[in-house]
This record gives structure tokens, C-alpha cells and sequence, in this order.
């Protein structure tokens, strides 16, 4: 899929709490096609101390209205000053990057999503499209507290959510692969999150021979396989995550 480098007009900023922050931005030229799960590298300007572009998922992509989403966390100076933003400020990034999940032909298959905390972001533009194809799908969402369980409402908005918390606060306690909806039936299962969250995730779906695809969150510089500090070793040899993911089938992970 053809690269574009394009400067990007913040359209809205929603600050979700002190450390995740929504930017959703337009251009003035037709936004290039882009599949969920894919990435964009986004350049920061204005901070030294920051030399590398920073890969952020595609939460939402609207061709309709020519939008685009990236949820930031604030974790270094680079998330910071992406997340010190405003509307109208520009930002040059590059994209569509990576491989997205895999759309099933069989729309009569019962899919489940199961992400974590803000790892859950690219879970939003995967179910905006599988509710636009009509795809019979579930929403498991674990974090350690309700605080850390983002955009609630635009989730539920689109299907059925279900959550775990680690204390208890909202939805069932424990961790996701405890949920009691679990103990349904389902034909395929998409997750991303934290890597403990996604390994317990492949190891239920191999347990019960179910195709599950994950999507790696493993260190990117590039963003174009040419830098090879987000290789994982699979089964099928050392891989870029950035070019030949970052989604994955479990099939091809050594979890």
C-alpha cells in the first residue's frame, strides 16, 4: 500500500484525562485509504530532545468526513508535546503504515475483540468497520480500574462491550481471559494491549482452536522496516513489525 507524507489539521482535541488525549485531524486533500489496525508515524516539532517520529494506531478513520483518529498517551516528551495540542495545529505524518487485521469473508462468523486499557485504541476503527459490514462481533475490554477504560460511549455505541477491572470498579473483577464471556462460542478473535494481556488471550484461543489474530506493540523508530529495532522472532524467522504487522496471526508468534 502506496505511503503518504501529508501535514494534518487538528479538527478536535479531547482530553480524556491527564494522560490520554484524543486528536482527530483532517486535510484539505482526500485522506489516503486506511485499514484498521494499520499505524502512521507522527513528527514532532518544536522539542530537541526528540529526534524520531512516533507511531501511533489508527483509532478511527471516517472517509466521509475526511477524519482521522490517534489516541495519545502521555508517557515521554514526545507524547507530551503531541498531547499539549490544539485545534488547528498541524502535524506532518506518515501513513497508511503496517498491515491491519484481516476482514473475514464469512459474515456469519462471531468475532470477539479483546484489548487493553489504551492499547484498546485500534479495537475502535476494527469494530466501526465490522459494524458497517454487518459482522456479528462482542467488545472485551480489561484495564486495572475504571479510570483507565477510555471512550466507554463510543465503544457501547457501536455493539456489545463488556469489561473487566483488576479492583472491581466497573464490569466483572480479574483479568479478561476470566471473563464470563469467555464461556460463549466464537469463531475468531482480534486483540491488542499490553503483551501479558495478549499472550493469556493466544494461549485461551489455541486452547479452544480458535483463530486469533494480535497486534504487536513492540518499540518502532521508522516505521518503514529499515531501522530493525521492532523485530520479533516468529516462526517463520525475525519480522518487522512495522512492515509485516503489526498484526499478526498467533499462528506465527512463539507466545
Amino acid at each position: 500500500m502506496k505511503k503518504h507524507l501529508v501535514d494534518l489539521r487538528i479538527n478536535k482535541v479531547e482530553r480524556l484525562n491527564e494522560t490520554c488525549v484524543l486528536l482527530v485531524m483532517t486535510s484539505d486533500e482526500a485522506l489516503p485509504a486506511c485499514r484498521p489496525g494499520q499505524f502512521a508515524e507522527l513528527r514532532v516539532d518544536e522539542t530537541p530532545s526528540v529526534l524520531l517520529r512516533r507511531p501511533i494506531s489508527i483509532h478511527s478513520f471516517d472517509a466521509e468526513k475526511n477524519e482521522i483518529g490517534f489516541l495519545v498517551q502521555v508517557v515521554g516528551d514526545g507524547t507530551r508535546w503531541l498531547g499539549s495540542l490544539s485545534e488547528g495545529d498541524k502535524v506532518n505524518v506518515l501513513l497508511p503504515l503496517g498491515n491491519g487485521f484481516t476482514i473475514l469473508e464469512d459474515k456469519s462468523a462471531r468475532v470477539l475483540l479483546v484489548g487493553g486499557g489504551v492499547g484498546s485504541a485500534p479495537l475502535y476503527g476494527l469494530a466501526q468497520e465490522l459494524k458497517r459490514i454487518g459482522q456479528d462481533f462482542a467488545i472485551l475490554i480489561g484495564a486495572r480500574a475504571a479510570k483507565d477504560l477510555y471512550r466507554r460511549d463510543e465503544f457501547e455505541a457501536l455493539g456489545r462491550v463488556e469489561y473487566t477491572t483488576e479492583d472491581g470498579s466497573l464490569g466483572e473483577k480479574g483479568y479478561v481471559t476470566n471473563h464470563s464471556l469467555l464461556k460463549e462460542k466464537f469463531d475468531y478473535i482480534y486483540t491488542c494491549g499490553p503483551k501479558p494481556m495478549m499472550m493469556a488471550v493466544a494461549k485461551y484461543a489455541r486452547e479452544n482452536s480458535i483463530p486469533c489474530e494480535a497486534s504487536l506493540e513492540n518499540k518502532m523508530a521508522c516505521g518503514l522496516g529499515a531501522c530493525l529495532c521492532c523485530v520479533e522472532d516468529t516462526t517463520s524467522g525475525n519480522r518487522c513489525v512495522c512492515t509485516d504487522g503489526p498484526v499478526f496471526s498467533i499462528d506465527e508468534l512463539k507466545w
